[in-house]
């Protein structure tokens, strides 16, 4: 991948966006798991080149933020005003070595299925041929917007006319220019200083370049893909939506072909950054985002949102919804779960139905089927905790953890009030309310002492269906006992 190793890759990334109608700059919307910049910036990445710059210019201090996560490493460079991708690219070359020599890639952080395979052959094709520029081409049924490819007889690139200021009979041209070029450095800066704003838009258009060089007897190429989808940009949130959906048509086929079941393409999104193993399988209504990571035998689904969540081999997740959460090998979860960030669920581990865990671990073949809240817990292998357990973490201003030993037995319908440790093999009676700790092979009871107070129906609820019911079962009784006496 990086034989053919630019010198710089400059990323246009400072357009307004106003067709986006966001307050949050156009680049900085998110397909697939990353930012549309953030798609430019790995796949340019993956060229390893020696200097790096995206050009910023409305709202900079986001962009520019949103970049020391995607990639601290990559330089900025501020275009100051809107005057084309002329200016744009004169800008970008600010924040290099003003004597760096070699090729020159220059791209879009609004082409986020620009894959790093179509750049590399790009700047390959460019490096055999001995160009001075090469030009990303595309043959499109529809080039409506775009800048015609005029080409000689030779197939060399005689000039990129923009589409307002193209001809009627330029307009008939199918191949359209990508906005992803090669050039050499000398050529690029020299350039860069010879082009005006003569044209329809009053800009400095990069394209000129082309026409510089290719006037001064320079050999300006062109790269054809085959995969017009590669060098689509986003404009607006219809395309955006198109465009992500086409990336996500894209992951889930090259996952199914490296061994993974996706029972219903249609249903099941993943973003990019998730990695599925061999042999995972993929019901109905998924969502897997962020760094996600599957290993081989599990199953997931359906109805399922997962983010950055890690799950080992043969796991088994149904219906549930979880964040920053580890699943260990062979366990179980759903359906109706509520993984919140913290949690840590042991091999063979069981988290059932409406069950919500935050901040704990719950030990290996450790248990909690149902109808509990475990928050700042750490349950010890082999437990069971019984259905309706409440772990009263919160007492108004702190949170408090609990500790629950190995194959200790949680009765349902209790309420621990932490901190609190239970020991290794101890038991919690059904409707305990835990207030102190419980030692070893202990079983705490607290709850208040059962009292049945006979006629309490008749006085306190006279002329009601309960005390009807209570009178008529009392009479059957009498007249069993009669009838056995």
């Amino acid at each position: 991948m990086t034989s053919h190793r630019p010198a710089a890759v400059v990323i246009m990334a400072a357009g307004l966006g106003t067709r986006m109608k966001s307050a949050i700059p156009k680049v900085l919307h998110e397909i697939g798991g990353r930012s549309l910049v953030g798609h430019a910036v790995v796949a340019a990445r993956a060229l390893a080149p020696e200097h790096l710059v995206v050009v910023v210019g409305s709202g900079r201090e986001l962009v520019e933020a949103h970049l020391k996560d995607v990639d601290p490493d990559v330089r900025t460079a501020v275009q100051e005003q809107q005057l084309g991708t002329g200016d744009a690219v004169r800008s970008g070359l600010s924040a290099v070595p003003d004597d760096f020599e070699g090729s020159v890639i220059v791209t879009s952080g609004d082409v986020p299925l620009l894959e790093a395979e179509t750049l590399h052959d790009l700047i390959a094709d460019h490096d055999k041929q001995g160009n001075a520029v090469t030009v990303l081409t595309a043959r499109v049924p529809d080039p409506t917007g775009y800048g015609r490819i005029v080409q000689s007889e030779d197939g060399v690139v005689a000039a990129i006319v923009e589409h307002k200021d193209a001809t009627a009979e330029q307009r008939e041209i199918q191949v359209i220019n990508a906005g992803i070029y090669v050039f050499d450095s000398v050529t690029l800066r020299d350039g860069l200083t010879r082009i005006t704003t003569d044209n329809a838009q009053g800009e400095l258009y990069l394209t000129d370049v082309i026409s510089i060089a290719r006037n001064d007897g320079k050999r300006v190429g062109a790269h054809v893909t085959d995969d017009a989808m590669q060098t689509e940009g986003v404009n607006n949130r219809v395309q955006l939506a198109t465009l992500g959906a086409e990336l996500n048509r894209r992951t889930l086929a090259k996952h199914m072909l490296e061994g993974v079941t996706i029972v219903d393409p249609n249903t099941t999104w993943v973003d990019s950054t998730v990695d599925l193993a061999r042999d995972v399988t993929l019901l109905p209504n998924i969502q897997l985002h962020g760094a996600t990571t599957v290993g081989s035998g599990t199953t997931i689904g359906p109805d399922t949102t997962l983010t950055d969540v890690e799950i080992g081999e043969n796991a088994t997740i149904i219906r549930t919804h979880g964040s920053l959460a580890v699943i260990g090998d062979g366990a179980n979860v759903g359906p109706f779960a509520y993984l919140r960030p913290g949690t840590k669920l042991g091999v063979k581990g069981k988290i059932g139905t409406f069950v919500e865990t935050k901040n704990s671990t719950i030990g290996d073949g450790a248990k909690v089927p149902h109808l509990t809240y475990a928050g700042d817990a750490t349950i010890g292998d082999g437990a069971n905790i019984g259905a309706g357990t409440i772990f009263a973490n919160y007492d108004g201003v702190a949170k408090h953890p609990t500790h629950v030993g190995k194959h200790s037995f949680i009765g349902s319908n209790s309420v621990i009030v932490a901190p609190r440790t239970i020991a290794d093999g101890a038991y919690l009676a059904a409707g305990t309310a835990l207030t102190e700790d419980v030692g070893p092979g202990e079983i705490a009871v607290a709850r208040g002492r059962q009292r049945n107070i006979k006629g309490w129906v008749a006085r306190k609820r006279p002329g009601t269906k309960t005390a009807q019911a209570a009178e008529a079962a009392l009479a059957a009784e009498a007249a069993s006992d009669d009838q056995q006496s």
